[in-house]
């Protein structure tokens, strides 16, 4: 669900309007050290007096907050709950004054308490955030007192020296600094890329663990982002660095830390897992130990050293508190707090000072809902409102109208209508012959990162669609290709949403009108894109003929597992993907004439 297009071209997110926000500044790019001992924010400080032999640590986690400060519009923003009769209720979460409440109550009460997260903290940002390259997003991160993250695939949108940045401060290289007198601090808590190396040196790009201490009670940390990283970021992103298997990682750290006499050990990875149910409070240990969840995170788990005591994952933007057994056949707790800071995940570690070791019979964890009916913490508060402020020139620029809500990331259906919009937006655009000719075009599910809601978000009224609403929607601003495939290359497109590395779970590209074809999920593999049925326009595709096709330059690349798709030729750079959305608005919109959401009729699904 998060593997997305990325963007390395930061400065393209800063309209020129924005230049006057920005004075030079300087890059720190240097790299953290190696890992050291850690004692922060709530988690420090010493005790004194009788120890008690059992002590129980607080572990609060969360993951892929995308740079959400503000609650998530739309239906992007809803937790799911099942009640007691079995219904399914909606309950609106989210945004970073409330995750701070919280976290701050949740704490109370709790001497030992970490916070940690499992990666995908910044990247894919709405504007509010993006514009100013995640500066506010990692600001907010400080003031939740988080302890400690693993990258994430997101946290290389911009490259490594861009994460370097955000790491240990500095002002942006190309817009400097934000506020006047003001320099980027960076972030107060490390970030863990243990499976990153440099391609030069062979040395990790960041911390590989870090350990938490308090009273004597130490906790190591290993942070690793996905293996498959590279296949879901441009090349610019991961340009230099080498990704490593995730499991055979975590054990040999889990050595070293048990090797300096840390036995408690928790394993931050951004990869995840699909719970049978969306509900957050469904129990998948039912009937047996990790029976409701599967995808790639079990196997993970099933291959870490039993040294490892809990796992935090993240990537899939779901949610699950399950135990899956560990290589001796135990239960080990594996969690998942959703995304967008809608919920975050409190589990109990019972301490042995005795053995330095978990309890782990005695590990207990749930997750909670981040409601929008507690108060709102006034330090977010004032930190959404100082960087607003900023953003205000731009962000609140109307660019379209619409009707009703039109769903993208809210939508759970293969084709979505927001995607159709994005599809139409990118064919129409392209279309004309000094444009690049495109006759179709195709748009990653990935890459639509929220809903456009009919509902206010501001002062601008009811159906307007502002400039920082649609670059919330699409705010990598990857530039548009248009290539030459032939007939057979697109046929083997459409069957690699639903085979090769999509085969477990499926990427079902967003296709613009006059593309028609029927997806029968009955069926496996490849044969679910029923060759046949694939027309353009009404016609037959002809595996001979070439054809114009537009996309993103991260699909162009053969992303998100779309090999046939990088094999275009005659490629033609256009507009930026969010320029052709918003001229698409423009066109097709007015205050007395809104756009409608479009019919969903283009991918006739069998199930």
């Amino acid at each position: 669900m998060s593997a997305t297009p990325q963007k390395n071209r930061a400065s393209r997110r800063v309209l020129a309007a924005a230049a006057g926000l920005a004075t030079v500044g300087a890059l720190v790019a240097a790299m953290p050290a190696g890992a050291h001992d850690r004692g922060h924010g709530h988690g420090g400080g010493h005790g004194h007096g009788h120890k008690p032999r059992i002590v129980d640590v607080q572990l609060l986690s969360f993951n892929d907050l995308h740079g959400n400060l503000e609650p998530p519009a739309g239906s992007a923003g809803n937790v799911s709950e099942t009640q007691p009769d079995g219904t399914v209720k909606a309950i609106p979460a989210g945004g970073v004054e409330y995750l701070a409440t919280s976290l701050r109550t949740a704490r109370k009460g709790n001497p030992y308490s970490v916070t940690a997260a499992g990666g995908d903290m910044v990247g894919a940002s709405p504007l509010l955030s993006g514009l100013f390259h995640d500066e506010p997003t990692i600001e907010a991160l400080n003031g939740l007192d988080l302890d400690v993250t693993a990258v994430g695939n997101h946290e290389f949108d911009e490259g490594a020296t861009e994460l370097a940045r955000l790491q240990n401060g500095g002002c942006h290289p190309v817009e400097g600094c934000y506020e006047k007198g003001k320099k980027f601090k960076g972030a107060d808590f490390p970030y863990l890329a243990a499976n990153v190396t440099k391609e030069k040196t062979g040395k990790p790009l960041l911390k590989p663990y870090t350990v938490w201490k308090k009273n004597g009670v130490k906790i190591g940390f290993i942070g690793v982002t996905l293996e498959g990283t590279p296949d879901i970021v441009t090349a610019n992103g991961v340009k230099g660095l080498k990704f490593h298997d995730e499991v055979e990682t975590i054990n040999k750290y889990a050595r070293e830390l048990d090797r300096k006499g840390v036995k408690s050990i928790v394993a931050l990875i951004h990869e995840g897992g699909a719970p049978a149910s969306t509900s957050y409070n469904y129990d998948c240990d039912s009937p047996g130990a990790g029976d409701g969840i599967s995808g790639p995170i079990v196997d993970i788990a099933k291959g870490i050293t039993p040294k490892v005591d809990a796992l935090v994952t993240g990537h899939t933007h779901q949610a699950y508190v399950c135990t899956v057994p560990d290589p001796s056949g135990k239960p080990r707790m594996v969690t998942s707090a959703s995304s967008f800071g809608k919920l975050y995940t409190d589990t109990t570690l019972t301490y042995d000072r005795r053995t330095n070791d978990i309890v782990r019979t005695s590990v207990k964890s749930a997750n909670h809902v981040v409601t929008r009916d507690q108060p709102k913490a006034p330090d977010m508060t004032r930190l959404i409102d100082r960087w607003n402020k900023l953003a205000a020139p731009i962000a609140n620029k109307p660019q379209g109208w619409i009707s009703a809500d039109i769903n993208g990331r809210g939508s759970t259906a293969p084709e979505k209508p927001l995607g159709n919009v994005i599809a139409d937006a990118q064919l129409e655009g392209l279309a004309p012959a000094d444009k690049g000719g495109a006759e179709v075009a195709f748009m990653n599910p990935g890459g639509i990162r929220a809903d456009l809601v009919h509902k206010a978000s501001g002062s601008e009224g009811d159906g307007v669609v502002t400039y920082g609403e649609a670059f919330t929607v699409q705010p990598f601003t990857n530039m548009m290709n248009v290539v030459d495939l032939t007939g057979a290359q697109l046929v083997t497109a459409l069957q690699q949403q639903v085979s090769g590395p999509n085969e477990a779970s499926p990427k079902i590209l967003q296709v613009s009108k006059g593309l028609t074809y029927t997806l029968d999920l009955t069926k496996s593999g490849a044969d679910r894109v029923v060759a046949g049925t694939i027309k353009l326009n009404g016609e037959a595709i002809d595996p001979a003929r070439t054809y114009r096709v537009a996309m993103n330059e991260f699909l162009a690349g053969g992303g998100d597992g779309f090999p046939a798709l990088g094999q275009g030729t005659n490629k033609l750079v256009g507009a930026s993907d969010l320029d052709l959305f918003n001229a698409y608005l423009a066109a097709h919109s007015t205050a007395t004439a809104p756009l409608a959401p479009p019919a969903t009729d283009r991918i006739t699904v069998i199930q």
